[in-house]
């Protein structure tokens, strides 16, 4: 496979759109790639080294390549496994805690200590305090640091920690266990630094771009840069084939297919590797072996580990002790980190018959004392092995409606049972890489024929057998007589991967026997649908498009061109060369993107027609494509270059060709397109569910009757009235504009967009101008390029009214409460500053410190109030201060007139689900709890009270099924008690008693008015 000698450098850039990816801004803005040094660009190391970084163990192995022996070794890492107490197992528990301010220096003192000490400990004291003082432990960082709910770059752990514990992103925790491992091998190998070694970092197979994105970034900032990543999976069987060198080839024979289960403590990874005959081209590296092993398929990410298993068993404890109730907080994190060894103790081969323990509150500042706990055997295993390993028919499918019980606010996979989703990955590749078998086997081909466990979890001998009895059941009926799998033996699980890594170094320098890892998946770039094979147009055009939704349907006729095949690896380059395309320019355009783990063999540069049933579609990246001259519109002629990056990602250069090179240009202009990487850290939200895009299709003459009213209005020339512009844009389209489709909004939004000087013809022409501006582009995210449109507003309109009427400073808060959801938190905050001044001024008046200060009339803050409850990415301190101030000025007879606002803004600011920020942007629950109470003691002592709103008194006490998000038992008896008092909707009830999603006519309340058709909210 050919490809450029050197990656182009960065030309002019493309302006990655937030609609490239599921909707949530989680991360900041144009984050700078993290550069590390490939292992090509130095001598090799004396020192080849792997690292597990796994969710509840670490471990470090390594080779001498300087030995005579070459052997895999594991690193003893010195850790504390008490206050001053050191000792060096070969694994390194993935627990990091924050010593209480009492806890001297001495107690954390270890070998490589020097000047001050860091006020952290990493290890098995770390793990054991987990079950003391929850609050100051950091647990299951991998979890979090692969979780699309919350921005992973932020300061979140632990979570729900106590109040004086400092906080670090899961990013940073991962590089503390990383600095850590370092540290241990730096002691042991003062000549021979860790960051100078050839490091091989081990990650799961299904870990998306993002998450391996920040698993380079954690090891970077550990001082890690000279690393490559492998998949989990391989890794272990890499250790199988170190350890059996001398005669894995009398186990593995062509045909074959070889299942690695790994279940961890975080999550489940299948991965399928077909033998196959050794080809021609074969490495040499691998000596005389007759066969290869080649990667084919890799099952979908699951948080589902260990941990689900330790909250299963808590969650039947705790039931069982508070007669269905639940404990407090503490309390209940001590009773979780207590079942894990509970679980490991119960399931091991020599368990005893019960095991009991103590869960305590954590000390006199936490709630809750001790509490006794005896688990007999078979109730522990009734919770593993019935709940997680049930029998199933091989042709059930998981359950994917997620349930309401969560913990953790971790993304847990929605059905427990492992071996539903182990059925469904078998028989999704039933037919994977099979063109080497013969037409007629004697066993379905789903069938795995050998079988290699990992993972913590499955240490567990009865777990181990339940998976295989489960496999017997599905193949043994149409297996020859008496087939059943061959089990790979491992003799230490938790060293496994560590070791594998090791030897993969060893086989990236042509030693050993390597795992063909291509990507078992062929991607495909979607083409304009009109281009001719001879000339292909990418980049198509998305205004106005009813089609592109952000997850969109393949199109019937929807032509797409083969970037990678199957059989690419991390580091090929391919060149298309001899494929002439065209790049539109200087406009919104969509580049589809589409992938197929079953079309293996399409050559690069074949221009198929997408098959619906063999190819599925992604996320596409939507995007403005950039020159340099301004001048610059339609379309260049390009040749294209991808990259399949060591870390996963495709990196695609659009490169000028010669013929349409201006003429003063010395280079030719390069564009690259990076999928699925960097936006994904700042747009993987989910909560919004977008087919607004394909509600019908805007007839062009309704456009053009709404495109004359426009012009009409604010074009040079227009004299209409702006009073009547929403009328006439209703007639043309026929609805009231509650009914506009998304793509009739979006096109009004451009069209006022290109008529932004019509707003400086008076002080009404801007408050219309204004209003239409945000409400055509409401809630600002959900649509193709809206981050685009948010951005090209913010820098028309802030700070930039033309006129200092009252209307329009209003119709500004206004347009910028509409747009909230599609503002990076550094806007908001730019917003929320001048009103928190102006909130903090009020509050000195209405309490006599600041009787000087000058402060607009009550009933002109509506606005204020409602945009502040919308700012949802502001610091959760700001957000706290904001509605204690609120409380204390909402029930003064003065507000009266804002009373409505200040309580729908407060019930935005202690929302239990957010509309469209993270969820650790939520305030904690005590706070909505007393907040909720005030509300109740102040509506009641209003001597003339109106109605009261029930969806404050909702988005304060709504339930989710996450104890730490959720208010107590108590308060939430007392918020139904009050909604009935004022005869709420019974939906309402329900969802602060049970949970469960928001109606229509709710979203609109919790939004302040109707969202697009087609947009809805969690």
């Amino acid at each position: 496979m050919s490809g450029p000698t050197a990656v182009p450098a960065v030309g002019s850039a493309a302006v990655l759109s937030r609609d490239c990816f599921p909707l949530q801004r989680l991360g900041p803005l144009n984050r700078p790639p993290v550069e590390f040094d490939p292992l090509v660009d130095r001598a090799p190391s004396r020192y080849v080294v792997g690292i597990d970084l796994g969710t509840t163990n670490s471990a470090l192995a390594y080779v001498d390549t300087e030995a005579s022996d070459r052997v895999v070794r594991t690193l003893a890492i010195a850790q504390l496994v008490d206050a001053g107490k050191v000792a060096a197992p070969q694994s390194l528990p993935s627990f990091l805690y924050l010593p209480e301010p009492a806890v001297g220096e001495e107690a954390l003192r270890l070998p490589w200590s020097q000047g001050p000490l860091a006020r952290e400990v990493i290890g098995a004291w770390a793990r054991d305090r987990a079950a003391q003082v929850p609050g100051r432990v950091v647990v299951s960082a991998k979890s979090w640091l692969c979780h699309a709910g919350v921005n992973r770059t932020a300061p979140l752990l632990p979570w729900q920690g106590a109040e004086d514990a400092p906080r670090l992103s899961p990013v940073e925790a991962s590089s503390r266990y990383l600095a850590h491992l370092a540290a241990a091998w730096n002691e042991e190998f003062r000549n021979y630094p860790l960051a100078e070694q050839d490091v091989t970092l081990t990650l799961p197979a299904s870990f998306d771009e993002a998450a391996r994105e920040l698993t380079i970034e954690a090891a970077a900032m550990a001082g890690l840069r000279r690393i490559v990543l492998l998949e989990e999976p391989q890794a272990a069987f890499y250790a199988w084939l170190e350890k059996r060198s001398a005669d894995w080839e009398s186990v593995c024979r062509p045909g074959q297919k070889i299942l690695v289960c790994d279940i961890g403590g975080g999550t489940t990874d299948f991965t399928l590797i077909r033998v196959r005959k050794r080809s021609a081209s074969a490495d040499a590296g691998e000596g005389d072996a007759r066969i290869q092993f080649h990667r084919v398929a890799v099952g979908e990410h699951l948080i589902l580990g260990g941990d689900n298993m330790d909250l299963a068993l808590a969650r039947r404890l705790e039931e069982r002790t508070t007669n269905g109730g639940r404990l407090p907080p503490r309390q209940w994190e001590s009773l979780l980190r207590r079942c894990r060894e509970t679980k490991e103790k119960l399931l091991a081969d020599d368990a005893a018959e019960s095991y009991s323990f103590q869960a305590t509150g954590g000390g006199s500042k936490l709630v809750g004392g001790s509490l006794q706990f005896a688990v007999v055997r078979e109730e522990a295993e009734s919770v593993v092995l019935d709940g997680f390993f049930p029998f199933v028919d091989l042709e059930e499918k998981p359950q994917r409606r997620r349930s309401g019980f969560q913990e953790f606010g971790l993304p847990y996979a929605p059905d427990p049972a492992a071996t539903r989703y182990l059925a469904a990955f078998l028989t999704a590749h039933r037919h994977v890489a099979t063109e080497e078998l013969p037409e007629r086997l004697d066993h379905d081909p789903a069938r795995p024929d050998l079988i290699l466990f990992n993972g913590g979890v499955l240490e567990s001998t009865k777990i181990r057998s339940r998976i295989v009895e489960q496999i017997e059941r599905w193949f043994g009926p149409t297996s020859p007589p008496g087939w059943r799998p061959l089990v790979l033996d491992h003799e230490r699980l938790d060293l496994a991967v560590a070791r594998g890594a090791a030897y993969y170094g060893l086989v990236r320098r042509g030693e050993g026997v390597r795992i063909a890892a291509g990507l078992a998946r062929t991607y495909y770039l979607g083409v304009a649908r009109d281009g001719a094979p001879a000339e292909t147009t990418v980049g198509s055009g998305v205004e106005g498009d009813e089609t592109n939704a952000v997850m969109p349907a393949i199109i019937e006729g929807q032509r797409a061109l083969c970037m990678v095949p199957g059989n690419a690896e991390p580091g090929d380059e391919i060149s298309l060369d001899g494929v002439p395309m065209r790049l539109t320019v200087s406009r919104p355009v969509e580049f589809p993107l589409f992938v197929s783990s079953v079309r293996l063999a399409d050559p690069p540069g074949t221009v198929v027609t997408v098959d619906p049933e063999s190819m599925q579609p992604l996320a596409p990246l939507r995007t403005v494509i950039r020159s340099r001259s301004k001048n610059d519109e339609g379309t260049i002629a390009v040749t294209l270059h991808v990259r399949l990056t060591e870390i996963g990602t495709l990196e695609v250069w659009l490169q000028e060709r010669e013929e349409d090179r201006r003429s003063d240009a010395t280079n030719p202009r390069r564009w690259r397109l990076q999928f699925d990487v960097r936006a994904a850290l700042e747009t993987d939200r989910e909560s919004v569910e977008s087919q607004g895009e394909r509600l019908g299709i805007l007839e062009e003459s309704a456009w053009e009757a709404c495109a004359a009213a426009l012009d009409d209005v604010f074009a040079e020339s227009g004299t209409a009235d702006p009073d009547y512009l929403v009328a006439r844009l209703g007639e043309a389209l026929a609805s009231p504009r509650d009914a506009w489709t998304p793509v009739a909004l979006r096109r009004i939004w451009d069209r006022l967009l290109e008529l932004e000087q019509g707003r400086k013809k008076s002080p009404k022409h801007e408050a219309r101008w204004l209003n239409l501006c945000g409400f055509a582009l409401r809630p600002g995210y959900g649509v193709a390029l809206d981050d685009w449109r948010v951005s090209e507003t913010w820098r028309k309109v802030q700070g930039k009214l033309y006129h200092g009427s009252p209307a329009c400073r209003q119709e500004s808060l206004v347009l910028w409460r509409r747009v909230a959801g599609g503002l990076s938190p550094g806007q908001q905050k730019a917003i929320a500053e001048p009103l928190l001044t102006t909130v903090r001024a009020l509050h000195r008046r209405a309490t006599g410190a600041g009787v000087r200060d000058v402060v607009p009339d009550p009933k002109e803050t509506v606005e204020i109030w409602r945009l502040l409850g919308s700012l949802e990415l502001l610091p959760v301190g700001e957000k706290r201060q904001l509605g204690d101030r609120m409380l204390d000025l909402m029930f003064r007879r003065k507000y009266d007139p804002a009373r409505r606002a200040m309580l729908w803004a407060l019930g935005r600011l202690g929302q239990r689900v957010p509309v469209y920020g993270p969820l650790d942007s939520l305030l904690p629950a005590d706070r909505a709890e007393a907040w909720l109470a005030v509300i109740a003691k102040g509506w009641k002592e209003l001597s003339d009270p109106e109605p009261l709103d029930p969806v404050p008194i909702l988005q304060l006490a709504r339930r989710t099924g996450d104890r730490h998000r959720d208010i107590s038992v108590s308060a939430r008896e007392k918020a139904i008690a009050m909604l009935e008092m004022f005869d709420a909707p019974a939906h309402i009830v329900r969802l602060v008693s049970e949970g469960g999603a928001l109606d229509a006519d709710e979203q609109t309340a919790v939004m302040g008015e109707a969202l697009p058709l087609g947009l809805s909210i969690a």
